[in-house]
Order: C-alpha cells, then structure tokens, then sequence
C-alpha cells in the first residue's frame, strides 16, 4: 500500500512539476523578458542577464522536484565546467536533460528546435537568452562556433534526440563537425537515469515504481588535437572524433539499458 501511494503521489508530483515549468515559461516571456528588453538595451549584457534567469529557474524547477519526491540528483566532476568558451557534448536519456544541464552550468547555450521559438511557452526564454536555433541551415556550424567563441558554454546532444532504450546509440556528426572545424576540445558529460524514465516514447505520467535517481558526471576533456593531426581531412577527423565518443557514451547507454 506504501509503494502504491508512493508511486500515485509522484504522479501527482510529475504533473504539478510540469505545470509549474509552462506556467514559469509563460511568466518569462510575458512579464520578465519583455521589462528585460525594456530596461536594458546592450544585447550582449541583455543575453547574459536572460540566461541567469533562464539558470536561476532551472535551478529552481529541479529544486521543485527534488523537494516534491519526484527524483533525486547527483552531480559529479561539476569543477570541470568552470569558465566559459567550453563545447559540452552529452548523452540524452531523459527528456529533462537539457534542464538539468542548464541548470547547474553558467552562461549555458544550448542548440534548440525551431518551433520552440515559436511555441507561446518557450519562445520568450528562447529568443531572449539568444539560443542557437535548428533551422536546419547552412549557417547553424558558423552559429555554434560563435557562442563557443563569445564565451558561452554550448551544450548539444549528439544523438540530436533523446535515446531509445534498449537500441544501439547513435550519433549524428554535426557535434564533431562543430568540434574539428573550430578546434575545440570537447567536454563530454554523462546523464544516468535509474530506474528510467521520461524516456523517448514515454508518458510523463508513467513513473517508475521507485523515484529516479539522476546521475550527471562531467569527464576528463577530450583533446581536439590529436583527431586533427592523424586524419587527411575535416571530414575524416569528424569521423574518427563521432566513432571515439560513440564509444565514450555507449558505456553509459548499455549500463542505463541494462
């Protein structure tokens, strides 16, 4: 009986937790971003400022859901993200990921679909903070070495999707393509979910029979170098780059899928 109104409560948690995001989301663009563009007119200080924010409600809807019994968190190596200018690539098991990460990194960005920019809940944070929209074009590669570049810490999945449990991980080559073209080391960041959940293809209000525990580890930098050197081309270091770290987070996918 314990573990059943244990298991109907986190429900109840999810769902309160998800609520409080879209009606946090919905404040954001309505009431703080707009004052934000009104009160602060250098686009850079104002970038800056909306990603504090974006950070400090993350920090805050993680908090929400650790204090509700949703889950737990764990993070580790955390010392290894300090400053800015760092390309973090990350596995993806879970559909709160990205919340996690940018929760507990400074000047985060982050690589984003389109329709977010659009969507009435996520447009304002989105747009305001300055993210790097997915329009599928030729100039995202040039848009992800500029926010390297400018100091901010980017954040891409190179699974471009959340994985599918129990299928062999796969990644797309645009994280690599990012990292070789721009000589950038790679800061790899694993996410464990046990038992699972928020899953690709899964309900939110299907939990798991014990709350989750989330594990995010920060790894020893990978150095570009050495991809560069050994290969003909680009092309080739991309590909020697993609196959190192679909190793790297394979590890990770095989225990989570276990």
């Amino acid at each position: 009986m314990r573990e059943r109104l244990d298991r109907g409560w986190r429900v109840i948690a999810t769902g309160l937790s998800f609520a409080a995001f879209g009606l946090g989301g919905l404040l954001l663009r309505l009431a703080v971003f707009p004052l934000l563009n009104l009160c602060v007119r250098d686009r850079e200080q104002r970038v800056r400022i909306a990603r504090d924010v974006i950070r400090a409600t993350f920090r805050f809807f993680v908090g929400l859901m650790r204090a509700l019994g949703v889950l737990t968190l764990e993070v580790r190596g955390l010392e290894r993200l300090r400053g800015g200018g760092r390309l973090i690539l990350a596995n993806h098991p879970t559909l709160i990921d990205v919340v996690l990460l940018m929760a507990v990194i400074e000047q985060g960005d982050c690589i984003v679909k389109s329709a977010l920019g659009r969507n009435p809940f996520t447009s304002g944070p989105v747009r305001a903070a300055g993210f790097v929209l997915n329009d599928g074009g030729e100039g995202l590669l040039a848009d992800c070495l500029r926010s390297v570049r400018t100091g901010s810490n980017l954040i891409i999945f190179p699974e471009g999707t959340r994985s599918v449990p129990g299928a062999p991980l796969k990644l797309e080559r645009g994280a690599a393509r990012v990292a070789v073209h721009g000589e950038l080391d790679v800061t790899p960041v694993r996410i464990r979910c046990s038992p699972p959940t928020l899953a690709k293809g899964e309900k939110w209000w299907r939990v798991p029979a014990t709350r989750p525990h989330f594990r995010v580890e920060v790894d020893e930098t990978i150095a570009i170098t050495p991809f560069i050197e050994g290969a003909a081309h680009p092309a080739l270091a991309a590909r020697h780059l993609n196959r190192h770290l679909t190793d790297h987070f394979s590890r990770e996918h095989e225990l989570a899928s276990a």
